[in-house]
Order: structure tokens, then sequence, then C-alpha cells
């Protein structure tokens, strides 16, 4: 499952072998690939062709171009839409103040120590939960001031 966003509408797609779905809607499409860019459509007897215009792996935005008309569309798969509903959606964002338990779990490890400069991106610490090792990362640049936590300490969810 992921979703599209495509002029500030969202929609949620789900792919089987046998159907694709849109918002829970069984979409009722023949579509055929024409190169590695272009898909020729055909839906209610209407032809369509779509052609990749761009695409940027790193923020998952594309551009589409339908009958002469461009679109930009935002793709969110089920790992960003995991991350969204449990508050870590907005990590990319520059440096954070704190960084918060994202659910309740078992610090394991901590990999750095106050006075430790990160970059966005590195490994803070590994966080068990639901007996599965989560690693916490660095949303943004900068320095550890302190750590509020202990090895081996029970943390709760907390909220933003």
């Amino acid at each position: 499952m992921f979703s599209v966003t495509i002029q500030n509408e969202t929609y949620s797609v789900e792919k089987t072998d046998e159907s694709t779905f849109v918002n829970d809607k069984s979409l009722d499409w023949d579509l055929e690939w024409i190169s590695d860019r272009k898909i020729h459509l055909i839906h209610k007897h209407q032809s369509i062709e779509a052609e990749l215009v761009s695409l940027d792996k790193e923020t998952k935005t594309l551009q589409i171009r339908l009958e002469g008309k461009t679109a930009t569309l935002q793709l969110k798969d089920r790992f960003d839409l995991l991350l969204e509903k449990m508050g870590m959606n907005n990590l990319n964002s520059g440096a954070a103040k704190d960084i918060k338990a994202p659910m309740p779990g078992l610090i394991l490890e901590l990999k750095v120590k106050a006075g430790d400069e990160v970059k966005k991106g590195d490994v803070v610490l590994i966080l068990e939960a639901m007996k599965m090792e989560n690693i916490i990362k660095a949303p943004g640049d900068g320095i550890i001031k302190s750590i509020k936590v202990n090895l081996k300490q029970s943390v709760e969810k907390t909220k933003s």
C-alpha cells in the first residue's frame, strides 16, 4: 500500500496480483507500457498516453505528462506511512532540539555521547520495541548536548 498526493489531494493505492485499488475502489484500466517512460491507458473506452517527465527518488516526487499537461505527484510507501503514523514524518526538517521515542521500548545501545557531532542520518541509538531492533537516526546535523536516557532503560512513546 502507498499513497499518492496530486494537487493537494491524497489517494490511497493498493496493488494486488489481480487489481489495483484507489481509495478502496478497483481501477478498471487497461494499460500497456510503450517504453520505459511512456504508458498507454484505456479507461472507459478513452485512450490516454502518460509519460514520466522526471523522478526524484530521494524525495519520492515524480512529474508525469498526461495529454499535454504536466502534474507533480508525491509518493509515500508503506514505510513512509508507518513513520507518519508513529509521528516520525518530520525528521527531515533539520536539526532537532530533542530526539523522542517513537514507540515504547528498551534502550539497547547508545551510539553517541554528549559532545559528539552527528550528521543527518547518523545512528544515535538502538531501541528494542515489539521484539525488533529499531535504529533511531539523527534528524539533522548537530552536536549532542546531553543524553537523558541510560542503557537498558525502558522508555515510553513521547508526544511531540
